[in-house]
């Protein structure tokens, strides 16, 4: 029987992160060890005062990593999070993200035949999610059960190397042959680890039955600030995104979510949409000239701030 670990960074936790750990610690496959690797110390200690309970004191399988916010990466936090795992698959979760049911670590560890790298699962909006970011849900998380490799990126383009470590699983020995996260970035290490994989002779699955409730309702600076990031980091890399445009995505959902806004009777949203896609569009052009900018402006653009010092 194969071993599962669950690694979570974690920034300022609140009460919530009991939910989740309760959650995980009952599904049909209970994890071998919840790591939890948090930003800041303090932080950790103010989340235990606040909530009452330390779930290290409650669970015997949680381990507790504490980095300082300037040491905090992306890629090298995860990839030290992993090295306190020996398991055979390890499943990479963010705090704010909660399972559907308890079948989420089968789902997700089912999936991975030799030869997939990683596995993701559905993202559902929260309760509060906005028309928009709902409508988003199902454009990026439809359902369907699919497999990428690298001959599907003539066919899915970008799409290829999408991959969310919201809720994604990954097999240890293929991640140790491909060498890890990338050890220095400030973003989107998941589709970087999924481009790697793809280009030495993996697959991606994405996994429709493994679902987890996670959504955002960001303002337009938002929106802005993370696709300057999401810039960054494409430009960062031109080994994975240098010969493939994820605009032509991103003009896609923005014609199917008018066209869906119409439909259901709320055009009058469609003006807040478009003016929201042009923050986005701004942010990410920019992000991808980033190396042509101040760095005054770089820092301030940027919604990881920590990565420029």
């Amino acid at each position: 029987m194969y071993k599962v670990d669950v690694i979570i960074p974690t920034y300022r936790p609140d009460k919530s992160l009991l939910e989740l750990i309760d959650n995980l610690e009952k599904q049909s496959v209970r994890p071998e060890h919840i790591i939890i690797m948090n930003t800041e110390e303090q932080y950790w200690n103010d989340f235990v005062n606040k909530a009452g309970a330390n779930p290290a004191d409650k669970y015997d399988n949680i381990i507790v990593e504490h980095v300082s916010k300037k040491e905090f990466d992306h890629g090298e936090t995860r990839n030290r999070g992993v090295m306190l795992s020996s398991a055979d698959f390890f499943l990479m979760m963010t705090q704010d993200a909660f399972p559907r049911d308890k079948a989420l670590i089968a789902s997700l560890a089912k999936s991975l035949d030799e030869d997939v790298a990683a596995a993701y699962a559905r993202q559902y909006p929260r309760p509060d999610c906005n028309l928009a970011e709902r409508y988003s849900r199902k454009f990026n998380y439809p359902n369907e059960f699919i497999r990428k490799t690298q001959a599907d990126v003539s066919r899915l383009g970008i799409k290829t190397y999408f991959c969310s470590n919201v809720c994604a699983m990954y097999r240890r020995d293929i991640y140790d042959k491909i060498g890890g996260f990338t050890h220095k970035t400030i973003f989107n290490e998941d589709m970087v680890y999924a481009g790697n994989a793809c280009q030495k002779g993996y697959a991606i699955c994405y996994v429709p039955e493994a679902g987890v409730v996670h959504s955002h309702n960001y303002t337009c600076m938002q929106q802005f600030h993370r696709n300057f990031d999401l810039g960054v980091s494409q430009t960062d890399h031109p080994e994975i995104f240098g010969n493939i445009s994820s605009e032509s995505e991103g003009k896609k959902m923005v014609g199917q979510t008018v066209n869906h806004f119409r439909h259901i009777g709320k055009g009058y949203l469609i003006p807040h949409y478009i003016i929201m896609c042009g923050f986005r569009w701004l942010g990410y052009k920019l992000g991808r000239n980033y190396q042509k900018l101040p760095q005054r402006l770089v820092t301030a653009f940027s919604m990881n701030k920590e990565y420029w010092v």
